[in-house]
């Protein structure tokens, strides 16, 4: 959320934007976890998620898209 509301990114959250964002590096396996609270609708793609994660992504109206 943070990064959405820092107009960082808009709709879509994938591996290459973790790695421009410096979140994660080309090696990295990223794994969402279901902290805070998401208040945008995003497309979230990534190694794995945890129920509560992707249960929040897909309340907020987005998609979770496990790589």
């Amino acid at each position: 959320q943070q990064l959405v509301d820092e107009k960082k990114i808009k709709d879509t959250v994938d591996f290459d934007t973790l790695i421009s964002l410096r979140l994660a590096t080309k090696n990295d396996l990223v794994k969402i976890l279901g902290r805070g609270e998401l208040k945008a609708k995003l497309k979230v793609s990534a190694h794995k998620f945890t129920a509560t994660a992707k249960a929040a992504i897909e309340a907020a109206g987005g998609e979770a898209v496990t790589l």
